[in-house]
């Protein structure tokens, strides 16, 4: 009962048919089963074509599964997305050149209707969480990619979501920055105690970050394996050189099927 009462979505059977322009038929996911209790970190893991962003986005109420039934803090993905139960990151930040850092964060609080003073407030704290005070009165073109990825995390927790979904945010960036972003959004994450699922194809950066690994393996998209990541935290790069780091990695790698 205490599982029951602590899970945050819970996927039953999910399954995504694409037609085709030619009329054909394509499965892009078939009967994936998930729960995902309150501060999970979760990460969709698979190759290319596994249907991961596909899941992510039927979690996000973007996409409506063709079966299977899908359940959000207690009711429906779309009622959770109403209720801005969701904050967003997607792969490119997709900033406003012509707004500030803060007026780009402040942006979906108007759209909300949210009182100016509010949103400023709001808008500063999140800058604060991701490190970006100094730069709250700058451009986009003044920042770095992985800077303006921040501004993109301090955006979709502003509208104060129980749940953080991100779709490969780090994919396009180098090693180096990639990194410092890991240990920014671990931070963050045991800060805010948000749910997190994480969209990314990258084995070691799953492993690192989640308490859960949700593998998919691809020709229709299917939940081949579903691996808890026992690490001690908090994490830091270190614990890559590490038996136990090592081994998860493996064991993710030795649970694809098919690919």
């Amino acid at each position: 009962m205490s599982d029951m009462l602590n899970t945050e979505i819970m996927l039953k059977d999910i399954g995504m048919v694409y037609r085709t322009n030619d009329g054909r038929d394509v499965t892009a996911l078939t009967g994936v089963s998930l729960d995902v209790h309150k501060g999970d970190f979760v990460s969709l893991l698979g190759p290319s074509g596994c249907g991961k962003t596909t899941l992510l986005r039927i979690i996000a109420d973007l996409l409506q599964p063709t079966s299977g039934e899908i359940t959000v803090a207690g009711g429906t993905s779309r009622e959770a997305r109403l209720s801005k139960k969701y904050g967003i990151v997607f792969q490119s930040p997709v900033l406003y050149d012509w707004r500030t850092i803060k007026k780009n964060v402040m942006l979906p609080l108007e759209i909300m209707h949210i009182p100016k003073a509010e949103r400023e407030d709001r808008a500063m704290k999140m800058l604060e969480l991701v490190g970006l005070t100094d730069f709250a009165n700058h451009y986009p073109k003044q920042l770095s990619g992985g800077m303006q990825q921040r501004v993109g995390i301090a955006r979709a927790l502003a509208i104060q979501p129980q749940i953080l979904l991100m779709d490969e945010p780090f994919s396009a960036l180098d090693e180096f920055t990639k990194e410092k972003l890991h240990e920014d959004l671990l931070r963050i994450w045991a800060k805010t105690n948000k749910t997190i699922i994480f969209v990314t194809h990258n084995i070691q950066e799953a492993v690192f970050l989640s308490n859960k690994v949700c593998v998919l393996s691809p020709h229709p998209g299917r939940l081949s394996a579903l691996i808890d990541i026992d690490l001690p935290r908090p994490r830091t790069m270190d614990i890559k050189e590490t038996p136990e780091f090592t081994a998860y990695v493996s064991k993710v790698r030795n649970s694809f099927e098919g690919v």
